[in-house]
């Protein structure tokens, strides 16, 4: 399909619910290494029955609508005298740089579902944490959803206040689901626990007893004295100064 050729779809939506997005025709042959080095990224648009369209976007204004749309908030692509609703569906970068170097785009018909990765937002204060110092543990930060391009929400909530006690937990089931949303995800999927913190090991500290009856600490790393050791100790001291003075 040429650019020229491509039929912007009808959509209920207001631009105001749309996160705009500039681009441009690319032809075949362009030359992507020379198209990066002047801020450009190479993109396609595939999906509702139309064939593969090349084009390109500016990186920065690319990445800012990324940033605020991510995989599950509609983009109007605006083309010049056509605009098109469309969804980021795969973004590559670079492993070293991370710089965006290509994006695919999905052309959706308003008319029609469509499944997403929708992100969990998480509310509310949950009283085990407050009050009890647990720790929260999130096991699961996306589910995937299925709804009208019209109704597919930039993230879903879910109110941690459920969490009161250790080891309580939190589900796909608890996600507060918008009219029209519906979660694909199965809904025993731990999202999060209430997770008690670990105690410190308390290191014993080793006394050893004397003559007296009294104890005192053993020095590190030392072997603690035993009671007949330290009661004789006085003893044969005594013996050694009882010969000294037989030989004087």
């Amino acid at each position: 399909m040429r650019f020229d050729d491509i039929v912007p779809l009808p959509y209920a939506g207001s631009p105001m619910d749309m996160v705009a997005l500039q681009a441009s025709a690319r032809p075949q042959d362009s030359h992507i290494k020379q198209m990066r080095r002047v801020g450009q990224v190479p993109a396609i648009i595939y999906g509702n029955k139309a064939d593969n369209i090349l084009i390109h976007c500016e990186e920065v204004s690319l990445k800012k609508a990324y940033t605020k749309a991510g995989e599950s908030t509609l983009v109007e692509l605006d083309l010049g005298e056509k605009k098109l609703p469309v969804l980021f569906h795969a973004v590559d970068f670079d492993p070293v740089s991370d710089r965006m170097i290509h994006v695919d785009f999905y052309a959706v018909d308003m008319k029609k579902k469509v499944t997403a990765e929708v992100h969990i937002r998480f509310e509310g204060e949950s009283p085990a944490v407050k009050e009890h110092g647990a720790i929260l543990v999130t096991a699961l930060h996306e589910v995937e959803v299925e709804c009208l391009p019209v109704d597919l929400p930039h993230d879903l909530a879910i109110d941690i206040a459920g969490l009161k006690e250790f080891r309580d937990t939190l589900t796909v089931a608890n996600i507060i689901v918008p009219k029209g949303v519906k979660i694909l995800t199965p809904a025993e999927s731990v999202i999060a626990i209430a997770q008690q913190p670990r105690e410190e090991e308390k290191v014993e500290e080793v006394v050893a007893p004397v003559a007296d009856g009294t104890a005192v600490p053993a020095a590190d790393g030392a072997a603690p004295a035993s009671a007949e050791a330290t009661a004789g100790k006085p003893a044969a001291d005594a013996k050694k100064d009882e010969g000294k003075k037989e030989k004087k």
